[in-house]
């Protein structure tokens, strides 16, 4: 299955802890550079605009992601789908579902777009942005819209080749938007002085760089990509269409109520005042750091199980579960230390507000109790999204991003009284509603007796 004319990597043999760990590693230095990518914005924003200009960015990129996010979900129906076909040896139909995949997502981004752009004062009033932010949130908010259909694309071509086992162009892709907006951010923000306009700008151009080089190096190898980016592949297949709408509407309400409960948390903390909602910025974005790096180990776990599946090999896709757990655990316990013994000096990086440094030490004790559900979650969670069961990710996620995160927020830091620290340990303890579940989902071993996607492809 992977030769040299090829992108794509069997695992329905070889060594799991091998695989899994020369997989994730390139992932996680993906997922590294794209938080990198994202976070140069905060640190050039704090140290040219300051704390009005971080808590603008933080706001308004929340808003953003929840968008990114809702084409994602459907981005990772596409990968399931893919993996499921490839370890079933279905590889004809491989080009449908990508060119279907392709045509779908990006009319979804156009359609978010105009909805980002024509509803952003309602958007913005609702999260009750602090006023000194205001402006500047609403900037950052008009221009990063516009150019959702680049941050859509990219993620949609990160997907497929994550279902195919390819991780090292991903990692390419990322490292050139990654190091365009660096250079764009400095020009604008820091140079030219645009504020926070200037590091929205330096987004969308490095996304778009990014997304078209993309395109551009898959179809000069489109025999080894296994697409033929033919006009007529370019259409919705209503069968793979179908089977996308039905799998990717789950995960995306699973991504939007996760983000969506991000913005209600948000609200809240809003109300708190300027320093509060910066330092809330700076944290998620730290946080933001750690999840995306154990995320790496997710999204090389997912195909691994995937592909088993839709082989039949049940017993090996439980191990890389089994494996994935471990490794999760071992990078759990690194950050939390660091978070434990350089916490504060992290926020330094981001603003040179003492008053945000002060209240770091509220977030940081607050947010370690997350880090065990994180752990828990990069197994199972790989593992429900992998087998296909976007019902129950939806399920979990709205216990997870509604019930819970806006839920626990609110306990802790209105009723009780905690105040930030009540609501950050709110959006800490959340996960758990996902991870607890989905570990027992998976050890209860009813998942047997599911269909496999790959057997409808």
């Amino acid at each position: 299955m992977a030769t040299a004319k090829t992108l794509s990597k069997n695992f329905t043999e070889g060594r799991i802890p091998r695989q899994l760990l020369l997989l994730a590693l390139p992932f996680m230095a993906s997922n590294a550079l794209q938080v990198f990518y994202s976070t140069i914005d905060m640190v050039i924003v704090g140290e040219f605009v300051g704390t009005a200009g971080l808590s603008a960015v933080a706001q308004s990129s929340q808003i953003v992601n929840f968008a990114t996010m809702l084409c994602l979900g459907f981005s990772n129906a596409g990968q399931i789908l893919l993996s499921q076909a490839l370890g079933a040896g279905k590889r004809k139909e491989m080009n449908d579902v990508i060119g279907t995949l392709f045509v779908f997502v990006s009319l979804l981004a156009v359609i978010l777009s105009c909805g980002g752009l024509l509803l952003q004062t309602q958007i913005l009033t609702a999260m009750k942005i602090p006023a000194e932010a205001y402006d500047m949130a609403q900037s950052y908010l008009v221009i990063c819209s516009s150019g959702l259909i680049f941050t859509a694309g990219y993620n949609m071509v990160s997907a497929v080749l994550r279902g195919m086992g390819d991780a090292r162009r991903p990692l390419l892709f990322i490292g050139i938007a990654s190091g365009v907006n660096l250079a764009l951010d400095i020009l604008f923000t820091g140079i030219l002085g645009w504020g926070v306009a200037g590091a929205a700008w330096a987004t969308v151009i490095g996304q778009a760089v990014s997304f078209l080089f993309s395109i551009y190096y898959l179809y000069r190898r489109r025999e080894a990509f296994g697409f033929d980016f033919e006009r007529k592949s370019f259409t919705l297949n209503r069968k793979y269409t179908g089977m996308i709408v039905s799998l990717g509407t789950p995960m995306a309400i699973q991504s939007g109520c996760i983000n969506l409960s991000m913005l209600f948390v948000n609200a809240m903390i809003n109300d708190v005042g300027v320093v509060a909602s910066a330092t809330f910025g700076v944290g998620i974005r730290i946080d933001d750091i750690v999840n995306k790096l154990s995320q790496g180990i997710q999204y090389a776990a997912m195909p691994m199980i995937s592909q088993n599946i839709g082989a039949g090999k049940h017993q090996r896709a439980k191990q890389v579960v089994y494996h994935a757990w471990i490794l999760s655990a071992a990078f759990t316990v690194f950050c939390m230390l660091l978070y434990l013994f350089l916490g504060k000096e992290l926020f330094m990086l981001f603003s040179d507000d003492p008053a945000v440094h002060a209240m770091s030490g509220e977030f940081i004790h607050a947010i370690l109790w997350m880090f065990p559900a994180l752990a828990v979650m990069r197994g199972s969670g790989a593992f429900v999204q992998g087998i296909g069961n976007a019902r129950l990710s939806m399920v979990l996620a709205i216990l997870d991003g509604v019930a819970l995160r806006i839920g626990l927020s609110w306990l802790f830091g209105i009723f009780l009284g905690w105040g930030f620290f009540g609501f950050v340990l709110g959006y800490g303890l959340a996960p758990y509603g996902f991870a607890i579940p989905s570990m027992l989902y998976f050890l209860h071993g009813g998942w047997q007796r599911r269909r496999a996607l790959a057997e409808d492809i």
